[in-house]
């Protein structure tokens, strides 16, 4: 299988607008085309609670064409037009699909943050993980968050092996962000963050990136937008990653980034593993 995952923020921006950083978007959606992956993952869609419109979908099916789509986006008593997930899945497979909840804290459960599909051999999840938010005043609901999707997987993970995939929102040790020391108790480095990811792999999944490339230093999948140099000086975060059952690991045959040119925030990461 071949698989990929973006947080592509905003789908609507990306597929509509005629802005610069638009055509940076659409240029990346047609290096993931080239690709023609199995299942395609995207966070962040920020789409209205109906979803994509049809000007969406022509877009879309231009890049994937086939491909089955499925989507939730955020609805009552959540933000309206905010994270949102959407998988686009290769014709000819059928999965069985599932929006789960699993008694996040607040709005999180109604917020569109996860899909998961049921194939044959295994189960392929992703998340968009919450944010800690600024001043941390998330942080709270966030450790009760990766609490229930550590157990959520787990359970999966009981019945079939699985792949999981999504924006995390958590560079998980000192390798993973160009500037420790100075983020320390940065929304996406804090130890209770860290601590979180760490108890998830210890419920038997295996960080496949860490697992082929070892400790290499300055592979990241996010550069803030707000600093225009972020990403030609690699100041950089990995938040953004593809985990698997810890049996399947050695399975996993790329694990790595796509590179994504000038476009900065987050780069696709692809898996590719043979089950």
């Amino acid at each position: 299988m071949k698989l990929i995952s973006w947080n592509i923020d905003s789908l609507n921006a990306a597929l509509t607008s005629d802005s610069a950083r638009a055509l940076l978007s659409r240029d990346v959606l047609a290096t993931l085309s080239e690709h023609a992956p199995d299942v395609l993952a995207l966070q962040e869609t920020k789409l209205p609670l109906a979803g994509p419109s049809k000007k969406h979908l022509e877009v879309l099916h231009g890049y994937f064409p086939g491909y089955q789509v499925q989507w939730v986006t955020s609805e009552e008593p959540a933000r309206k037009g905010y994270a949102g997930t959407m998988f686009l899945i290769k014709e000819g497979l059928n999965p069985q699909v599932t929006f789960p909840k699993i008694e996040g804290p607040g709005t999180m459960d109604s917020e569109g943050r996860m899909i998961t599909l049921e194939f044959e051999h295994c189960f392929v999840t992703q998340v968009y993980t919450p944010n800690a938010s600024d001043g941390l005043k998330r942080l709270a609901d966030r450790q009760v968050w990766d609490r229930n999707y550590a157990d959520y997987l787990a359970k999966l993970d009981e019945i079939k092996p699985v792949l999981a995939t999504g924006d995390f929102n958590v560079a998980h040790t000192e390798i993973d962000l160009a500037n420790p020391t100075s983020n320390l108790r940065s929304p996406g480095f804090t130890q209770e963050e860290r601590d979180g990811f760490t108890h998830l792999l210890s419920r038997g999944f295996t960080d496949t990136f860490r697992h082929l490339h070892g400790n290499v230093t300055g592979a990241y999948t996010w550069w803030a937008q707000r600093s225009r140099t972020s990403k030609i000086n690699n100041s950089g975060w990995r938040i953004d990653y593809w985990l698997v059952s810890d049996r399947v690991a050695d399975q996993v045959t790329i694990s790595d980034m796509i590179n994504s040119g000038p476009r900065q925030d987050h780069t696709p990461i692809l898996l590719e593993i043979d089950l």
